[in-house]
């Protein structure tokens, strides 16, 4: 019998990846902490601007393997501030499809 060259790779972060999405946000409290933490966009995305020239340096923030997990968390705590009938508006942007950068 021979052995497949073929084997599954291990999801190292699986445990950190369940940790993350067991957090349940039950406290107005800490559903403001996590909003606070957790940015609505990537904080990396920038168009900098050198004389005459323009360089855009895309979102870096999908190659976080933890990225799906930590955006997950953020709409929890922001679905628990809507729930309790909180205001979010500090928490989220509104795009008008216009680049302000």
């Amino acid at each position: 019998m021979t052995t497949s060259t073929f084997q599954l790779q291990r999801d190292w972060l699986f445990p950190l990846r369940q940790a993350l999405n067991g957090i349940r946000v039950h406290r107005s409290r800490t559903a403001h902490l996590l909003c606070h933490l957790i940015p609505s966009r990537c904080p990396f995305e920038r168009t900098l601007h050198i004389g005459t020239h323009q360089i855009h340096i895309p979102p870096l923030c999908h190659l976080n393997p933890l990225y799906n997990e930590v955006v997950a968390l953020r709409m929890r705590a922001l679905d628990y501030l809507i729930a309790v009938e909180l205001d979010i508006s500090d928490y989220v942007e509104v795009c008008d499809g216009t680049n302000s950068d």
